[in-house]
C-alpha cells in the first residue's frame, strides 16, 4: 500500500491542488453572493436567481470539490515521508482545514436560509465572513511551502 501512495504521489498532489482551488473560489465567492442577495427584496426576481446561483456553487462546486480535497488530502497524510508530524506545521494547517470546513457548512446553513426567505443578516457579516477563507488560505499556504517550524 504504501510503495502505490508513494508512486501515485504526483497525481494525488495535483488532483488535492485543484480540489482545494475549487473549494477556495467557492468559499470566496459564496459570501459575496450572499452581500448581493441580503440587498434584494424577498420575491424579486434578482433574489429568486441569487438562490439558484448559490444552490449550485453550494452543491456543484464547493460540496464535491471539499470533498475531493479531503480524500486526497488524506492519502496525502498517509503517503510515507511527506508529513513530519513531530513539525508544527501540519497541526496550524489542520486547524485551518477545521476552520474553513466549519465556514462551509455555516455558508451551507445561510444559503437554506435564503432559500427559504428566512431574515437576513447584515452586509456586513457576510462581507466579514468572506475574509476568513482568504486569511485561513495564507496561512495554510505559508505552513505548506515554507513550513515555518
Amino acid at each position: 500500500m504504501t510503495d502505490l501512495l508513494i508512486s501515485l504521489y504526483p497525481w494525488t498532489k495535483a488532483v488535492h491542488i485543484i480540489g482545494v482551488i475549487a473549494w477556495m473560489v467557492g468559499l470566496l465567492y459564496l459570501p459575496r453572493l450572499f452581500v448581493y442577495h441580503c440587498e434584494t427584496e424577498i420575491g424579486a426576481p434578482d433574489s429568486e436567481r441569487f438562490k439558484i446561483m448559490e444552490r449550485k456553487l453550494l452543491k456543484f462546486i464547493m460540496n464535491p470539490s471539499m470533498l475531493v480535497t479531503f480524500v486526497f488530502g488524506i492519502s496525502l497524510l498517509f503517503t510515507p515521508g511527506i508529513v513530519d508530524w513531530d513539525a508544527g506545521w501540519i497541526y496550524v494547517k489542520l486547524f485551518f482545514i477545521i476552520l474553513l470546513t466549519i465556514f462551509h457548512h455555516i455558508y451551507g446553513r445561510w444559503q437554506k436560509s435564503f432559500e427559504e426567505d428566512e431574515p437576513r443578516k447584515s452586509p456586513k457579516t457576510y462581507r466579514i465572513a468572506n475574509e476568513v477563507p482568504a486569511v485561513a488560505m495564507i496561512f495554510i499556504v505559508v505552513m505548506v511551502v515554507v513550513r515555518p517550524f
